[in-house]
């Protein structure tokens, strides 16, 4: 048997803790514009940086939170 992609199971057993990551990524949202306007009105400010880096992590959060639930349930 090769490797299954379809796995409706993991899909909908992730369904609520990607709805929760999705508000999470929300607030990641309103923190990277936030420090995206820090940074460029102050670019001497190295934490406003790493604070967006963080804050597109936190968007990308739903994705890869779903994308684990799947890999975790085998065919």
């Amino acid at each position: 048997m090769g490797d299954c992609q379809c796995r409706p199971l993991g899909f909908l057993i992730g369904l609520p803790f990607a709805f929760v990551s999705l508000l999470l990524s929300l607030v990641g949202c309103v923190v990277w514009i936030i420090g995206s306007v820090l940074s460029c009105l102050c670019p001497c400010c190295a934490c406003c940086a790493g604070l967006a880096n963080l804050a597109m992590s936190i968007v990308k959060l739903p994705i890869k939170v779903l994308q684990w639930f799947i890999d975790l349930i085998p065919c």
